[in-house]
């Protein structure tokens, strides 16, 4: 038993270094936007596959093979209620998994909004999202991606901050002096939350607008609200046992889309729970397929 506990704590500490080697690009090399003087108490420490504290906002790269890139790329929104980031399971394997698959992956290691170290924590996760995408598009030469085929994928509360990159990109909320479209070419919402009403994940409604919202701030981050015709291709994965993010979520956000006429599709597990990454152990079907045949059919 004593030689398995220490494997794990060596297993456990190499894949944290190994993380840690990745190569990160800083997505504000000139300064972060929105954001106060760190304090000292506010340390980054990345363990056991997680950031529960991010001030430095950063893209890491999974760069396709060039004998099987497509061209597409996709930016990875790890969740965790915006008060930490699962690295691991919804960051590093789902690009490992996008990049073996053609697809050039970018982990959002993202801000989680807290007053402080943001003037407006409300925006600041978006921020990062709409700079992720900023990044991505201009430097789409350099990195062997078309810039018309830039998506993004988000889980949990990583999919509420996809949802609301996919709906609110016409409203910078960073410096954008050369008009690069902000606009993902497509969104996949894994286990998302999505509205901040009734059924919202509460403790990710907190975190990110406050316990005493105005109903302005309510409506504005309930994603199924702002879906529009402009509103980009959508896939969206859930499972109905799900009970942390009621399945609302995934209903009231395809139905919006309907209405809107976005092209997209809806998979629904029988069973899953929340939080199942890569791979849902309850199911045979693997969502993963699905988001390549639809990315394919979809041009992507």
């Amino acid at each position: 038993m004593r030689k398995l506990i220490f494997a794990v704590i060596a297993l456990t500490a190499l894949s944290t270094a190994q993380a840690q080697d990745v190569k990160q690009i800083p997505l504000y090399p000139d300064g972060v936007p929105n954001s106060k003087p760190t304090p000292a108490t506010y340390v980054e420490n990345d363990a056991n596959g997680w950031a529960r504290v991010v001030s430095i906002p950063t893209l890491i790269p999974f760069p396709a093979d060039k004998s099987i890139a497509t061209g597409t790329a996709i930016i990875i929104c790890p969740g965790g209620g915006y008060g930490g980031l699962s690295m691991d399971n919804e960051g590093y394997s789902i690009a490992k998994a996008f990049s073996q698959a053609g697809v050039s992956a970018f982990v959002l290691k993202y801000r989680l909004p807290s007053d402080q170290i943001m003037v407006d924590k409300t925006i600041g996760p978006l921020q990062d999202a709409q700079a992720a995408i900023q990044m991505v598009r201009t430097r789409a030469a350099e990195l062997g991606i078309n810039p018309a085929k830039v998506g993004i994928i988000g889980f949990s509360a990583g999919g509420h901050l996809a949802s609301t990159a996919i709906t609110h990109f016409n409203k910078a909320v960073i410096d954008n002096k050369s008009n690069v479209s902000l606009r993902p070419d497509f969104g996949i919402l894994m286990y998302p939350v999505i509205t901040f009403g009734d059924k919202t994940h509460q403790g990710s409604k907190d975190a990110l607008i406050g316990k005493n919202p105005s109903q302005e701030l309510v409506d504005l981050y309930s994603n199924e609200k702002q879906v529009t015709a402009d509103t980009p291709p959508t896939l969206i994965v859930m499972a109905e046992d799900d009970r942390t993010v009621p399945i609302e979520n995934a209903l009231m956000f395809y139905s919006a889309m309907v209405k809107a006429k976005v092209k997209g599709e809806m998979h629904i597990y029988q069973a899953g729970g929340h939080g199942f990454g890569i791979h849902n152990k309850q199911s045979k079907e693997e969502w993963f397929n699905w988001a390549k045949s639809w990315l394919a059919a979809n041009g992507f």
